[in-house]
């Protein structure tokens, strides 16, 4: 049932996007983990006062990582208005963080598909380009009255020359 890679070809893929997209996905992760940070602590100190469940900063933590990661186990709940304020707006943040990944890869694959499909392109016409070349450099090497300006008569007057 699992069918495995023998080349890695897709995992390459992937990892070169990963690689390409570093700092964007850097950047999304360190942002998110300041959002985690600040929407924890003014949870908790909205909570901390009327909600038990709130004691310790780990807590709002806690909740702060179930909500942001849109798991929503429910045991920990903002019972205050700003808390509900927050913690909607914490949802939010989580779904927008768990889509900006999958954005920035998705359109890392697009342009690596495109940089693909433009290398064998550029492959398809180099071939013909140098046959084409290499031919007329056999027509103006075995023809002696080409009246070429090129930079072949030189060649052309060392074969005719009479030894």
């Amino acid at each position: 049932m699992l069918r495995i890679d023998r080349r890695a070809g897709t995992w390459k893929l992937l990892g070169s996007v990963i690689w390409a997209h570093r700092q964007e996905l850097l950047t999304t992760l360190y942002i998110g983990f300041l959002g985690l940070i600040f929407s924890s602590f003014l949870v908790y100190l909205c909570e901390k006062s009327t909600n038990e469940k709130y004691s310790t900063f780990a807590d709002a933590l806690w909740w702060g990582v179930i909500t942001l990661s849109t798991v929503g186990y429910g045991d920990k709940t903002p019972e205050t208005w700003p808390g509900k304020m927050i913690a909607a707006f914490c949802a939010l943040l989580g779904i927008s963080f768990f889509a900006l990944p999958a954005g920035i890869l998705g359109s890392g694959f697009a342009l690596k598909v495109q940089q693909h499909q433009r290398q064998k392109h550029l492959i398809r016409r180099r071939v013909p380009a140098a046959r084409l070349i290499q031919c007329m450099w056999r027509h103006y090497a075995a023809t002696p009255e080409s009246c070429s300006m090129a930079t072949w008569r030189v060649y052309l007057a060392t074969i005719n020359s009479p030894k």
